[in-house]
């Protein structure tokens, strides 16, 4: 990509800035033009961002337009029974109800950004600007150029994922919306739904101020015939006062609302009305989201339970890899048992029909930070005064960890017996279904650099990783390639994304189920060719996938390097700049990330070794010995990976192994833990725990132990061994 030049974006100033706020005595008029917000350097922002929001914003409206006419074609239902139920048409009127608020434009103060702008459907309702996910993979909002901090999360398959829950048995969250699992459901009975209800009032996303917006627009919508049949009549009669439109065209988090969540002034029953409105309007989404217009069960793997398609060996080396030696299954679940061993071969019949290939839980992968993340560049305020980021690289993206805080750029966590747990899932993600995962415009065939025209995507909360292939390299190499530098930093006669990974951003909890799991070039290639196995839109055409109207990606392999899927996206690495240490505001809430999360010098960022905290084995699992090592299985100049075998244990599906180790063999002082997902068909189990932030040259003595995820010591404990660092 050539270096990017950014086109009718005017540089605001500090100081302007607050003499602009303080000129507001009312939020803005409807017709007043703001300057954008600009503040990235040249370079960050992708040089057709304006074309292509143009070009989506286009897209979105004709997808409204479309379901305008669907809703009008709709024979209308019979209200009948008791309960009273819309007899007929009345799903799929809720359905159509939930499309038309999806690609509706007006759920934003400037009229310009509807949910569907970050979600669009040939993208599997993922990020539609090729650019963008090449670049600062969070999209601008309503008020441009303010962005989020993660890529868009699809919604297929989004309304599945439970209720978040801790299943006090295994020690382990499951469900919630979300990459932190931030909502909950716990209201709605729907995590699907209280997601819907985020985006409208996220000050970097549609940006209302206040969740009575949402019910003032839809109040004067073309569609509101059909949100009154859907849920009552006079659901939107609300004496909304004069100033309500003046208040709803100003993003949130404008210096003028004082910090106001309600600047709208309703009175006690209209409130409470507003918020009535909010909520059904979740679940109209959630039920178009749940519909087979998003949620199809129509892909090749779908048509191979039923019978009616059968993989190509590629495809069927992938599937048995991906449930096998690839070990994808045992958190991408999908009907299947885990069977590590070449030997164990699984010949049972699909446990489901409709596998969702995620289990409803969360992991940190060890991802590196990605320097381009639009969120970073935001720490100086825009023309309403806010600042959408004003730690800068001194922020962290611990997840979970920072939603069961109620931290810093996540949500408010309703459940204060689950604070205590913020240690044990920093830096988790949700493990997101694998199911369209490889979904593009049926003009671009692929998500894979090369010979083909593609579409350029962006993988994992962050982006970072931005081909499939690099996504399975990622799993099978993470550990092999470890090296203690920040990306765009890799080491001379490496390549970044190929034989060389950066340090991960958080280390803390790091899922080491994989990481080196030995795979050739061509086994990773098989397990893609699976992947794609699992688009929707083969058994039937998936609905809205052809409205792409941009241009596909295209390289040529024989003068591009980078045009590949290994390389793909490398032609954009930027160097990550020195970090400031993680911002109390993150890494200071307690409970306090254990081990502490610090900035080491030269820039680079690790966390503290904790000591040692041996907990007595309360409940010991039967017979548990070590049948192999411990042993290096990596070491360098500032990290080790220590592996050993057991017997598999008995409990909880994740444990935790366990490294006690010091300078001194009288004295283990320090510790390090990496949890695991066990594979209950198969007799032993290997675990792996990464030391980092090691001196080098310098030799070490240590111990290894296990525990399960709720804390259980399995009671087995090696003698001491050593090992010495390059």
């Amino acid at each position: 990509m050539k270096r990017v030049t950014l086109v009718g974006i005017l540089l605001i100033c500090t100081a302007s800035v607050v003499a602009a706020v303080l000129l507001f005595s009312h939020p803005v008029e409807k017709s007043k033009v703001m300057p954008p917000y600009n503040p990235y350097p040249p370079g960050i922002l992708p040089s057709n961002l304006v074309s292509e929001i143009a070009r989506v914003r286009r897209e979105v409206a004709s997808i409204e337009d479309e379901a305008l006419a669907q809703w009008r074609a709709l024979p209308p239902p019979t209200l009948t029974g008791q309960p009273p139920i819309l007899q007929g048409t009345g799903m799929r009127a809720n359905q159509l109800l939930g499309k038309l608020m999806n690609f509706d434009g007006n759920i934003s103060p400037f009229k310009n950004r509807a949910c569907a702008f970050c979600h669009m459907p040939y993208a599997a309702f993922s990020g539609p600007i090729p650019s963008v996910n090449l670049t600062v993979i969070a999209y601008p909002g309503s008020f441009e150029f303010r962005a989020g901090k993660r890529t868009p999360q699809r919604y297929t398959y989004a309304p599945f994922f439970p209720v978040l829950n801790y299943n006090e048995t295994q020690g382990l969250f499951f469900g919630g919306n979300f990459f932190d699992s931030r909502a909950t459901g716990h209201r709605l009975g729907s995590a699907d739904a209280e997601q819907a209800q985020s985006p409208p009032v996220d000050t970097q996303e549609h940006a209302f101020p206040d969740t009575a917006c949402v019910a003032f627009r839809l109040s004067k919508s073309v569609y509101r015939p059909l949100f009154e049949l859907v849920w009552g009549a006079g659901s939107l009669d609300i004496a909304f006062p004069p100033d309500t439109e003046r208040i709803c065209a100003t993003p949130g988090g404008a210096a003028v609302f004082s910090g106001s969540a309600t600047p709208i002034r309703l009175g006690p029953g209209d409130r409470t009305k507003a918020t009535t409105v909010y909520d059904r309007w979740g679940e109209s989404l959630d039920q178009y989201e749940a519909s087979p217009d998003v949620d199809a069960f129509s892909s090749k793997f779908d048509a191979y339970l039923k019978g009616t398609y059968k993989l190509t060996a590629d495809e069927m080396a992938g599937f048995a890899l991906f449930n096998g030696k690839a070990n994808c299954n045992s958190c991408h679940v999908n009907g299947r048992g885990t069977t590590l061993p070449a030997a164990l071969i699984d010949k049972s019949k699909i446990a489901s029909v409709v596998p969702k290939f995620t289990c409803f839980g969360s992991a940190n992968e060890g991802l590196p930070l990605n320097p381009r993340d639009a969120l970073y560049y935001q720490t100086t305020p825009d023309a309403f005064g806010f600042i959408g980021n004003p730690y800068g690289f001194g922020y962290r993206d611990l997840g979970m960890g920072t939603f069961l805080r109620s931290g810093f750029g996540s949500g408010t966590n309703p459940n204060s017996n689950w604070t205590a747990f913020a240690p044990s899932v920093d830096g988790q993600m949700q493990v997101t279904t694998a199911r369209n995962v490889a979904m593009t415009p049926t003009q671009c065939p692929t998500t894979e650099a090369g010979s083909r025209p593609y579409f350029q995507k962006g993988f994992f909360h962050n982006g970072y990783i931005k081909s499939l292939k690099q996504l399975v390299h990622f799993y099978n190499t993470r550990d092999k390639y470890a090296y203690n530098v920040t990306s765009g930093h890799c080491p001379p006669g490496t390549v970044e994304r190929v034989t060389c990974w950066p340090m991960p951003e958080v280390k803390n909890n790091i899922d080491t189920t994989t990481g080196n799991l030995g795979l050739t070039d061509q086994e990773e290639n098989q397990i893609v060719a699976f992947m794609q196995a699992l688009t929707d839109g083969f058994t039937r055409p998936y609905p809205d996938r052809d409205k792409f109207t941009g241009a596909c990606m295209i390289c040529d392999p024989a003068t591009n390097p980078n045009c590949s899927p290994s390389r793909q996206g490398n032609e954009t690495l930027i160097p990550t700049p020195p970090l400031l240490p993680c911002a109390s505001a993150i890494c200071g809430v307690p409970p306090l990330p254990n081990p502490p999360i610090r900035a080491a010098a030269g820039g680079l960022f690790s966390s503290n070794p904790v000591p040692a905290q041996v907990r007595p084995a309360t409940q010991k699992t039967a017979s548990i010995r070590i049948i192999q090592g411990p042993e290096l299985e990596l070491a360098r100049e500032h990290l080790t990976v220590i592996r050993w075998t057991t017997n598999t244990p008995a409990g909880s599906p994740v444990h935790y192994g366990i490294v006690y180790y010091g300078t001194d063999a009288k004295n283990l002082s320090q510790s390090a833990k990496s949890p695991i997902r066990l594979n209950p068909d198969h007799p032993s189990t290997i675990f792996r725990v990464r030391l980092d932030d090691l001196q080098p040259r310098t030799t070490y003595y240590y111990t290894v132990g296990s525990m399960e995820a709720n804390g259980t010591n399995d009671g087995t404990k090696s003698t001491v061994k050593q090992f010495t660092t390059r």
